[in-house]
Formats: C-alpha cells, structure tokens, sequence
C-alpha cells in the first residue's frame, strides 16, 4: 500500500535513486537540457530546483551545500557563475518538461526536461505573421493573377506609343 509515500522511487534503492538523479541534475546543468522519462524529470525538477534556488545568493555554506548533492566541482562552477545569473529575478520555475512522444522499446513516455532561460527558440519573439488570406478556390488565384497581369500590360502600353503611330511618322518624314 502506498499511504502517504510522496517519492517516486522509480524501481531503484535510495542509492541507486540518488545517485542517478545527481548525475542526471549535474548533466542538466552542464547541458541545459536532458532527454529522459517523464517520471525520472518529475523527480529530477524536485531535486534540482532547490539547488538552483540557492545558487542566488553565492555563499560558501551554499555552495557546500550544493556540492553535497551534485559531487562535481564544475556543476557547481556554472550553476553559481552563469545559471545564477540567468534565473536572478525569476521566483521560482527554473524547468521546464516538453513531452517528445512514447519510447519504441517499452512505450515509456520520453520528454526533455531543460532550463527554461536557455531555450533559445522559445526566448525569440514571435515574428508578426501576415494575415492567411481565406482560398475559395482553385480559380481565385488564378484570376487574382491575372488581373494583375493586365494592369500592368495596360499601364505599359498607355506610357509606350502605338506602333501604328510609328510606322505613319517614318513614310511621313522621307
């Protein structure tokens, strides 16, 4: 029975769960982003958030205490000096889990767990997209073009001369 269990143990021993999730929150911070199960980055988002949250303030204490968790010099390095940096005025949401389908193998639900200041095709401001014009038809087009066509004909052959008006002025003048 369950009663109350809040943790996920993902089938594994508590060394096992530990261990893996401080490798997999070492590689989200090196990398920014992490493809995994969907139940491994739920608990990955709970372990991790709280160590972004400290890395606001850089104090000894908690970068000895982030350490304890990540057990890598270099995590804690970029956590502190450019992740920090990144989510300073942000209260709280570092992650953010995109859903990428099922796994072929097992049909386990796949995502991507990343930090969310490091998306950069999200980051970019949506261009303004012209308004689709409505197809009626297959014909619309068409005439649409064509009428476009002979404006421009018409308006090119009232600037030119007539070509009768040529060929009378040429007998004329020998």
């Amino acid at each position: 029975m369950r009663h109350g269990c809040k943790v996920n143990h993902l089938s594994r021993t508590h060394a096992h769960r530990v261990a893996m999730l401080s490798n997999m929150a070492t590689s989200l911070i090196m990398h920014k982003r992490v493809e995994t199960t969907l139940a491994k980055a739920k608990a990955l988002r709970v372990y991790v958030e709280p160590l972004i949250n400290r890395s606001k303030e850089d104090s000894m204490h908690n970068r000895r205490m982030v350490f304890s968790y990540l057990h890598s010099k270099e995590a804690v390095n970029e956590l502190f000096r450019e992740v920090s940096q990144k989510i300073a005025n942000r209260p709280g949401g570092y992650t953010r889990i995109l859903k990428t389908g099922i796994r072929k193998g097992d049909n386990a639900e796949m995502c991507i767990i990343e930090l969310v200041d490091y998306n950069e095709n999200m980051l970019k401001e949506p261009k303004t997209k012209k308004a689709k014009s409505t197809r009626r038809g297959r014909g619309s087009r068409r005439t649409e073009e064509a009428v476009a066509a002979t404006e421009t004909v018409e308006t090119a052959t009232a600037e030119a001369p007539a070509p009768e008006a040529v060929a009378t002025e040429v007998p004329a003048a020998e």
